[in-house]
């Protein structure tokens, strides 16, 4: 016997279907709730109201669980690659090795970029934020690209796939580019993808360049870890837009829209800056964990504790070691760096931190990785976003093909009742 909740509205009972997930997670179903009540639910923020059914992510706050598709963060992270993911995410089963090979191949066929797009980035100033440029280029895309693609088609929407997933990373480092002067790059089809983010960056003319290893494989480790994260604000406006049947790419550059926001995407850049602004006021760490602890000081520490994961950020523990790698490798010598260093030890063993469990998480590390690199702040939001698309391309695709109807969220109103127009001579 299936189970309901009750509802009393006016001395009137209603009855509503619960709905169970896979992870014992519980919903009420209140969708024939205006029909039947003339109400609706007030939620600002849809912090509790869920707006699909959805087999791609799990995500346990309280427990400090991440899964793709059933597979765990850890497992991921550790024995696969961001391509193997990107493929799981977006069809639903790790790829065998010949899928993959020919997953890796398909990209490749679409990773040139029309040559009339030079001319759309030519019209931005240098200084513009390379957020800003990477969701106009990505709406750009549209236009080269005219044609719609039917989801039901699985060729088609394989094709999509490929050449979002092409494209999207050569313009993103487009944007890197354009800021520091230098000419623009092109996909090298003998490197692998996340070798190529390396190359399509730092490479120049006056030189060969070769990626280290190390850093390819903690960047690799970061974009699986920010490849999907259930229905956050970017990933929520992915699914809203294609609701409308927009297309895949004017879809994904309303992603990169709302993923720039600091409150998202822009908290491992907001990490930097706070970084930075504590070597600038002399470097004092422990006058600024002090400050944190003080409750009558507005400031906070960035990338520590998380608005999701109660606990701790699983995707943090991972990052931690390979953030570790990359600066032994490196061999940096950053006052910055040894700022955050000094904070993340306090913060691990201090009782006030660790009382409220405000661990350090992803952000915190994935800017000390960016930073290490030598990557602007004004990048970091960028490397999320090559990082995210394949959820989001996940996430667009499972919306269309189970005909989720258009997003059109209610309101109450509490303005002005009917009142009687005034003439202007009259104001």
């Amino acid at each position: 016997m299936s189970k309901t909740a009750i509802l009393e509205i006016d001395g009137n009972r209603h009855e509503f279907p619960l709905i169970v997930g896979t992870e014992n997670e519980v919903a009420i179903d209140i969708d024939k709730l205006r029909g039947a009540t003339g109400a609706i639910t007030m939620d600002p923020g849809y912090k509790n109201s869920g707006s699909c059914k959805s087999e791609i992510t799990f995500l346990d706050g309280e427990e400090g669980i991440l899964r793709y598709r059933g597979y765990s963060i850890e497992d991921l992270a550790e024995k696969a690659n961001f391509l193997e993911v990107s493929y799981l995410l977006i069809f639903g089963e790790l790829p065998t090795a010949k899928q993959l090979e020919q997953f890796e191949t398909d990209i490749r066929k679409y990773t040139l970029v029309n040559e009339e797009m030079k001319n759309i980035i030519d019209g931005f100033p240098k200084n513009a934020h390379p957020m800003g440029v990477l969701s106009c280029l990505t709406s750009a895309l549209t236009a080269f690209n005219p044609k719609s693609v039917n989801v039901e088609n699985e060729k088609e929407m394989y094709e999509a796939v490929c050449k979002t997933m092409g494209k999207f990373l050569v313009i993103a480092t487009w944007t890197y580019r354009k800021s520091m002067g230098y000419p623009l790059n092109y996909y090298d089809n003998t490197k692998g993808y996340v070798e190529n983010f390396m190359q399509l960056m730092f490479s120049l003319p006056t030189g060969p360049y070769a990626a280290n290893p190390t850093i390819v494989a903690a960047l690799d480790k970061l974009f699986i870890l920010h490849a999907d994260h259930e229905q956050n604000c970017s990933t929520s406006t992915v699914r809203m837009v294609g609701s409308s049947h927009a297309g895949l790419f004017a879809s994904i550059s309303a992603g990169v829209s709302a993923l720039w926001g600091p409150l998202h995407g822009g908290a491992n850049q907001a990490v930097l800056e706070m970084l930075e602004e504590i070597q600038k006021n002399g470097g004092d760490a422990d006058k600024y964990l002090a400050k944190a602890k003080d409750k009558n000081d507005p400031f906070r520490l960035m990338g520590f504790g998380h608005r999701v994961y109660k606990n701790f950020d699983p995707r943090a523990k991972i990052i931690k070691k390979a953030a570790d790698e990359v600066l032994s490798t490196l061999g940096v010598d950053d006052p910055i760096l040894n700022i955050a260093k000094k904070l993340e030890e306090s913060a691990l063993v201090d009782d006030y931190f660790v009382s409220k469990k405000l661990y350090p998480n992803v952000d915190f590390y994935s800017g000390i990785i960016y930073r290490a690199l030598g990557i602007p702040t004004d990048m970091f939001t960028v490397l999320f976003a090559i990082g995210r698309l394949p959820g989001w391309i996940a996430q667009w695709k499972e919306m269309r093909v189970n005909k989720e109807p258009i997003g059109r969220p209610r309101q109450i109103y509490m303005g002005a009742p009917l009142r009687d127009f005034v003439p202007f001579e009259k104001r």
